[in-house]
């Protein structure tokens, strides 16, 4: 797949501290490593001044009247991307968190054909200086046996938001795509309609500014949830969505 279309969609609540640094640091890769990857920021009811730096700065935005959370949010860009012919669609953080230079990597295996969803990873290879918290590192493992469980594939990295869809991937997630506990139950979904899921290995770092909205109080319930849900996925059946 050569000259691919890609798009970064970057789900934005209350991102003020961090969003025009995020799209300055895509911007000024793109100019001096000749790459042509496009944006959309996907404001989600942000109260604070996240829609006025998007409008005075001239970011690609979608506006959106209510919170609808990260779901909803991140399915609005793949809508986006779907109606606007992209071939790739990379999901990525607004809080600084993504290195855009790994971009490449993450797309290439869609390039070549060799999978169609691709997630970067902080734990299949050993080059993550960041690290989260205990709670959270523990949580993922668990998360990850259940991941193997319903699908029988291991996943490293189950909650890792910095993901590669192709063109098929993109269509899916138009039409469907869940508001709670999206990236685990995605992929879990995807490799259940048997396409080709990789992980490809990232370096993270520490959110830039503001406040998390996975508060540690949160992690077990959080976790606790997600292993139901990936014993509902187990059990049901699927098939792919035929792109029109």
């Amino acid at each position: 797949m050569k000259n691919a279309k890609v798009l970064l969609i970057i789900p934005a609540y209350n991102e003020e501290e961090n969003i025009l640094n995020t799209y300055k640091t895509i911007a000024d890769y793109n100019k001096k490593n000749k790459t042509n990857y496009d944006v959309i920021v996907i404001n989600d009811g942000s109260k604070d001044n996240t829609k006025k730096i998007l409008e005075e700065n001239n970011i690609p935005h979608i506006n959106l009247i209510h919170n609808l959370g990260i779901g909803g949010a991140v399915q609005t860009g793949y809508k986006y991307a779907y109606y606007n012919d992209y071939d790739i669609a990379v999901q990525y953080d607004g809080d600084g968190q993504h290195d855009v230079r790994y971009v490449k990597d993450i797309i290439k295996p869609i390039i070549d054909k060799k999978a169609d969803l691709v997630i970067g990873s902080r734990f299949v290879k050993k080059i993550d200086t960041f690290k989260s918290t205990l709670a959270r590192r523990i949580g993922i493992r668990v998360i990850s046996v259940f991941m193997k469980f319903a699908t029988k594939k291991k996943i490293y990295d189950t909650t890792s938001g910095f993901r590669a869809c192709s063109k098929d991937i993109i269509y899916d997630f138009s039409i469907s795509y869940p508001n709670e506990y999206p990236e685990p139950i995605t992929t879990a979904e995807v490799l259940k309609k048997k396409y080709v899921v990789d992980e490809v290995p990232v370096e993270m770092k520490e959110r830039e500014g503001g406040v998390s909205s996975i508060r540690a109080w949160k992690n077990l319930y959080y976790m606790l949830n997600v292993c139901l849900a990936l014993v509902a996925v187990k059990i049901r059946r699927y098939k792919k969505c035929q792109r029109v």
